[in-house]
C-alpha cells in the first residue's frame, strides 16, 4: 500500500512537489478559489464598534486571489497555474495582514503544513525594496480538552532598516504572534532568493511539523535547509469555551515601511498521521 500511495502521489504533479504524512487533511490549490481562507478579525458583540477582544485585528485585510500582474512584465501567474492567495498589508509601517482557514482536528497526532510561497513589497517605485517586508509567517490556533495554544513560525526579513533574514518560533504570549514571544531558531539564519527588482518573484518551499499530543514543535524546513525544533513549545493557556478540537491555520505578512507588502501562497497541503 505504501508503494502504491507513493506512486499515486508521484504521478500527480500537483501533489508530487509535497512530502505529506499518511493522511492528507486538505490540499488547497488557489487556482480553484479561496478554499475557505478568510480575514482575521477581532471578536465583537452587538456591533462592529463594540470589539471585545484584540481590536488591532479588526484591520488585517481580507485575502484575495492574484495572478501576479506587474506593471513591467504583465501577468506571471502562480508557481503552478494562474492564481495565488494574496495577503496584503496597508501602506503603513507595522501593519499586519493575516488570513485563516478554520477547521477542527479528528485526533491528536503529528501534523505537517507544507506550502509554496513568495513575498514582495508593492512595486510602486523603482527600487528593490528588500528591506520593506518585516516578516512573513505561518501559525496554528489549537485547542484540545485542556489547553489552547498558538504555535507559529516566522521569517524575520528586516527590522529597523536592516536585513535580518532568520527564522523564529513563537514561544509564548498572545494569540497574535507578531506581537511578542519570539525566540530564534538555532542556526536559523537563511538568506532567501529575493531576485533583483521588486516585480520579480522566486517561489520557496516551506514544511513545518508539530505534535498535537505533546504540543511541541518538531521540524522546520525551508528550501534546502531543515532544523530540528524538538523540545520547544508554545506556553499553553487554559481552554476557552466552545473551541474544543479547534484547528486554525494562518498565514500573515507584516510591513516594515509605509508601503503595501504582499505574501503570496501558490498552494498548501496539511497532513497528519492515521
Amino acid at each position: 500500500m505504501d508503494d502504491l500511495r507513493r506512486a499515486l502521489l508521484r504521478a500527480d504533479p500537483r501533489l508530487s512537489k509535497f512530502q505529506p504524512l499518511s493522511n492528507i487533511i486538505f490540499y488547497d490549490d488557489f487556482d480553484e478559489g479561496l478554499c475557505g481562507w478568510t480575514e482575521l478579525i477581532g471578536n465583537y458583540e452587538d456591533s462592529l464598534e463594540q470589539v471585545t477582544d484584540y481590536p488591532e485585528a479588526m484591520d488585517s485585510r481580507p485575502p484575495m486571489l492574484s495572478s501576479l500582474t506587474m506593471h513591467d512584465t504583465g501577468t506571471a501567474g502562480s508557481f503552478h497555474g494562474t492564481y495565488a492567495l494574496k495577503i496584503a498589508t496597508r501602506a503603513r509601517c507595522g501593519h499586519l495582514a493575516k488570513a485563516l482557514k478554520r477547521i477542527t482536528f479528528r485526533k491528536k497526532a503529528r501534523v505537517q503544513c507544507e506550502l509554496y510561497f513568495t513575498f514582495k513589497p508593492e512595486g510602486a517605485e523603482l527600487k528593490l525594496g528588500e528591506r520593506d517586508v518585516r516578516a512573513i509567517g505561518v501559525s496554528y490556533d489549537l485547542q484540545d480538552e485542556a489547553c489552547r495554544y498558538w504555535p507559529a513560525i516566522r521569517f524575520l526579513n528586516a527590522e529597523a532598516g536592516a536585513r535580518i533574514e532568520k527564522w523564529q518560533y513563537h514561544a509564548g504570549g498572545t494569540r497574535l504572534p507578531h506581537l511578542d514571544g519570539w525566540e530564534d531558531v538555532p542556526d536559523g539564519q537563511q538568506p532567501l532568493c529575493y531576485n533583483e527588482i521588486a516585480t520579480k518573484q522566486n517561489w520557496h518551499y516551506l514544511r513545518w511539523l508539530i505534535d498535537l499530543r505533546s504540543r511541541e514543535y518538531l521540524e522546520l524546513q525551508c528550501n534546502d535547509r531543515a532544523w530540528s525544533l524538538s523540545g520547544r513549545a508554545h506556553a499553553p493557556l487554559k481552554a476557552y469555551p466552545n473551541l474544543r478540537t479547534l484547528f486554525n491555520v494562518g498565514f500573515w505578512v507584516e510591513a516594515e515601511v509605509d508601503k503595501r507588502c504582499f505574501l503570496y501562497v501558490d498552494s498548501v497541503l496539511v497532513s497528519t498521521e492515521e
